[in-house]
């Protein structure tokens, strides 16, 4: 089926000089519009403000740098292209000098640059308020990329567009993607007459058909990207050889990741009835293809059985067999998105960098992440389930759920780290409001059923001990909950420091309690606050006092994947859910993380409620597609994205004042060592 698509002028957009950048943010507002069919608010608020730290998972281990080898040496090693400053991914060959255009995060959010060897990168220009920029080629002088920078005007939907600007500077950039619709993975044809994208359409985020996206392949000109053709229903990541043949991976009936081919004639208007031919066997799985532009070979990333890393190869077309590049330079790395020279001479690919390469070999406690609101601060921890001290000079978080990390500190412009509980292992934490040397904190494992022994505990220590020549604190543990009674998580303090509301599992589902903050349940009493078979949980307590808020399933208990969120007065009156979604989409929410700003106007939760910004399979660490952070105010208005990005973030916390993140000089920063996940889903 042929499918014309018209729409008026590719949109332009201005784009500013990268150069001025910290002078634009300092100056204008990048503040997101709230999403339109959502109701405004009566009366003025107070905009959303202060500081939110949070969790990525996997992004600090990345390092990620660009390598090349040459195909017509016997080369035994990799070279580096990049210059190991934070992560450095998803390159493509710009000459036949070994220049490359790359994606780095250095400046807190993907931004594009070019480097040449023995130079240092030069910026290429950017967008100020896009919060995720993805898969640069520069032809002819012109860059196409993805980017998220304009939003639908619903929630839902995919944020990724494909655009096109000047590599010298020009004053626009050019939207190539139909408003309305979400495409993925640019690719240019040889000449750059034609490109072609994984295209999402029009539909709305299918919240469960995260592993595929069922895009299509589609095709346009270059001078013409409202008429597209769609050349194959399914397929991603399409990669072309000369002008003619476009290859694409997706999962064939047989359930392996494969690479397909279409071999395009020279009249346009046959493009729609090409059978994708497979290219590659069953028995591996074999991704991102990247074409030789002699027409005889792909490089593809594969991960074969037995081996649990992904790595570079070579298919030729002709013998139908492979040639393993990566696997005997680094068989302990993973290696993505392989890319290929023009004159085929250089195949490239991004892995984790190592241990000892020059540059950067260690991450920072705190890490600051690009805001699209003016007066909120984004940092990144090193570590899950952050809060803050009363007076915002600590933050205690957990480091490690794998190696028993217990709970440690981070001064807050992360210049030093102590240990304040170790060899336990312990998630979710809460500072006490009023009192400095207090902190509370679950014991046990995470994500368990609710008999599961989980217990709240209150950990007691002196802050005179917080100094530069500790490592770690003594302290004091009271256990508050009976071993008994099942899976206990979650706390969270009453303004007044008296009371702790958590998560129970004790009467065979998880709902809420209220217990004595000092005494817990053995002496102090406990207190129910809500009750049904299914799942309270996440619980925050408003600053004000006035409210608890938290996540539930109860509007549809038989299902674990859905969450909304809702709030209750502490004498468990008032219960009402916090109106997002509308309708039927009300019923996709999956909400979770929630927790208060300083003024108690606004609630700051993760949120699956738009759509994925790269494909999956394409990245590491790829869980669930609810990684992504929201705020709105209580009753459902202004809802606003923060985050936008490939990862999944998560487990935030808001402090009302600004942080000024300085880091020391990493003194005792953790290394990296490149201890990341395939996506758990590819077997």
């Amino acid at each position: 089926m042929l499918r014309i698509v018209c729409h008026v002028t590719r949109t332009r957009t201005t784009l500013f000089n990268p150069q001025k950048l910290h002078q634009i943010l300092t100056i204008k507002s990048l503040s997101i519009s709230p999403i339109t069919h959502i109701h405004t608010h009566p009366t003025p608020m107070s905009p959303p403000a202060g500081t939110i730290v949070f969790n990525t998972v996997g992004r600090v281990q990345y390092g990620f740098d660009v390598f090349s080898i040459h195909l017509n040496h016997h080369a035994n090693t990799d070279h580096r292209l990049t210059d190991a400053i934070s992560i450095n991914f998803n390159a493509q060959f710009v000459d036949d000098q070994n220049g490359v255009v790359f994606v780095s995060e250095r400046t807190g959010s993907p931004r594009f640059y070019l480097t040449r060897p023995e130079n240092k990168p030069q910026s290429l220009p950017s967008i100020p308020n896009a919060l995720f920029q993805d898969r640069p080629i520069i032809k002819n002088g012109t860059l196409y990329f993805a980017s998220t920078h304009e939003q639908p005007d619903s929630i839902f939907t995919g944020w990724s567009a494909v655009y096109s600007t000047a590599v010298d500077g020009g004053a626009t950039v050019n939207r190539l993607t139909p408003r309305g619709e979400v495409d993925y993975s640019p690719a240019v044809s040889l000449t750059g007459k034609y490109i072609a994208v994984a295209s999402y359409g029009s539909r709305r985020w299918r919240t469960r058909n995260f592993h595929e996206l069922e895009t299509e392949i589609v095709v346009f000109a270059d001078s013409d990207p409202e008429n597209r053709v769609v050349v194959s229903e399914r397929g991603g990541w399409p990669t072309w050889s000369q002008d003619s043949t476009i290859f694409f991976h997706r999962i064939a009936e047989d359930g392996w990741w494969s690479i397909f081919r279409v071999d395009l004639s020279d009249s346009k208007s046959s493009w729609h009835s090409i059978s994708p031919i497979r290219v590659t066997p069953p028995g591996l799985h074999c991704f991102t293809p990247a074409a030789f532009h002699d027409g005889n070979r792909i490089a593809v990333a594969t991960r074969r059985r037995g081996n649990k890393f992904r790595q570079i190869e070579i298919f030729d077309l002709e013998s139908q067999t492979f040639q393993r590049v990566t696997e005997s330079i680094n068989p302990k790395f993973h290696h993505y998105n392989p890319f290929v020279s023009f004159d085929s001479r250089h195949l490239g690919y991004h892995r984790f960098r190592g241990e000892s390469t020059q540059g950067e070999s260690t991450y920072p406690h705190l890490d600051p992440v690009l805001s699209p609101v003016q007066n909120i601060q984004l940092i990144r921890l090193n570590g899950s389930f952050p809060c803050f001290s009363s007076d915002g000079n600590f933050i205690a978080f957990n480091h490690n759920f794998e190696t028993n990390g217990g709970v440690k500190i981070v001064r807050s412009d992360g210049s030093k780290r102590w240990t304040l509980l170790k060899g336990r292992t312990c998630f979710c934490n809460a500072w006490s409001p009023t009192e400095k040397n207090v902190i509370y904190t679950s014991i046990g494992p995470i994500f368990e059923s609710v008999s599961k022994t989980v217990q709240l505990a209150r950990i007691t220590f002196d802050p005179v001990h917080l100094t530069n020549d500790r490592e770690e604190i003594p302290s004091k543990l009271t256990i508050l909950t009976r071993e008994d009674t099942g899976n206990n998580a979650f706390p969270s303090c009453s303004p007044d420091g008296k009371s702790i509301v958590f998560r129970s599992g004790r009467s065979g589902h998880k709902n809420l309690f209220i217990v004595d903050a000092v005494k817990g349940e053995f002496n102090g009493g406990l207190r129910r606050l809500t009750e049904g078979d299914w799942i309270d949980t996440m619980p925050s307590w408003s600053p004000k006092g006035d409210l608890i808020a938290f996540s539930s399933n109860r509007h549809d208990p038989g299902n674990s994947e859905v969450f909304g969120i809702y709030v209750v007065r502490p004498d468990g009156s008032g219960l009402r859910r916090v109106e997002i979604a509308k309708g039927l989409e009300a019923e996709r929410e999956r909400l979770n993380h929630v927790c208060f700003s300083g003024d108690g106007e606004w609630l700051l939760f993760t949120a699956n409620l738009g759509g994925v910004t790269a494909e999956p399979v394409a990245w590491p660490n790829q869980f669930q597609p609810y990684g992504d952070l929201y705020v709105v105010r209580l009753d459902g208005s202004g809802l606003r994205r923060l985050t936008c990005n490939a990862y999944e973030n998560g487990t935030p916390t808001w402090h009302h004042g600004n942080l000024s993140v300085s880091n020391a000089d990493g003194g005792d920063w953790d290394k990296l060592n490149g201890e990341f996940e395939e996506p758990l889903w590819i077997i």
